[in-house]
């Protein structure tokens, strides 16, 4: 199985069309339409509200860290820490449960297999997570709000109909005065056109400390590899 495909099997929400991970991830899948549904004008505008002060959130963190799991649907999980840096990088880097290595520097996302040292890379827009990643991503156009049952949880559903073999990602965030923008990105599940859900959850957040750009190169596993530059 090659890592593209692995990922995307552990990580539906990265995977590349990723199918991978997130990969896969940020991986493939057929994304639901972003048609919104028909709806009275002062429901649409809350909506519209919703949605920006969503993005709001996720522009104004400068860096962030927490740990994470991730959840397949025969519900297997792994786990581990994540890094995030705006503009762009982002760095998973799983536990002893799975050698796998998935970093973004800001253009590339990358993903790495220290078991079968095998290395991928995809442009970052190409890719699920650019839903996150990506500072040209027009949430605001692919976006929109679903309904939630608690008065602190935003729903925000994502998918873009120009790459249906993109998985479609749910973005969930609780309440939260302490975090950027008083809004904390707790999960988000990937759902793709075989109804294959992968989740990622969130928790110990902590925000604002220094962070190198040098956190978000790796250490390249393939023959020869010495003869390249960090990625």
């Amino acid at each position: 199985m090659n890592l593209l495909h692995r990922i995307t099997a552990l990580n539906r929400f990265l995977t590349r069309p990723l199918g991978a991970a997130f990969a896969g991830a940020l991986a493939v899948c057929t994304p639901l339409a972003l048609v919104l549904p028909t709806a009275p004008a002062m429901a649409q505008q809350g909506d519209r509200a919703t949605l920006d002060r969503a993005i709001r959130a996720m522009r104004a963190i400068t860096t962030m860290q927490a740990d994470f799991t991730q959840t397949d649907r025969n519900g297997q999980v792994v786990s581990g820490k994540l890094t995030w840096k705006n503009p762009g990088r982002i760095r998973f880097e799983y536990g002893e449960d799975a050698d796998l290595l998935v970093v973004s520097n800001g253009s590339a996302l990358t993903f790495v297999d220290y078991d079968v040292r095998q290395v991928e890379r995809y442009p970052i827009g190409d890719t699920p997570l650019g839903a996150l990643l990506d500072p040209e991503a027009n949430l605001a156009q692919y976006g929109q709000v679903r309904p939630s049952n608690a008065a602190n949880v935003v729903s925000i559903a994502v998918s873009d109909p120009d790459k249906p073999e993109f998985p479609e990602i749910t973005l969930i965030f609780l309440e939260n005065r302490s975090a950027p923008g008083g809004l904390e990105l707790v999960s988000w599940v990937a759902l793709d056109s075989q109804n294959i859900r992968t989740t990622v959850r969130l928790r110990n957040h902590r925000y604002g400390m220094n962070i190198p750009n040098s956190a978000f190169t790796f250490r390249d596993p393939r023959p020869s590899a010495a003869s390249r530059r960090p990625g």
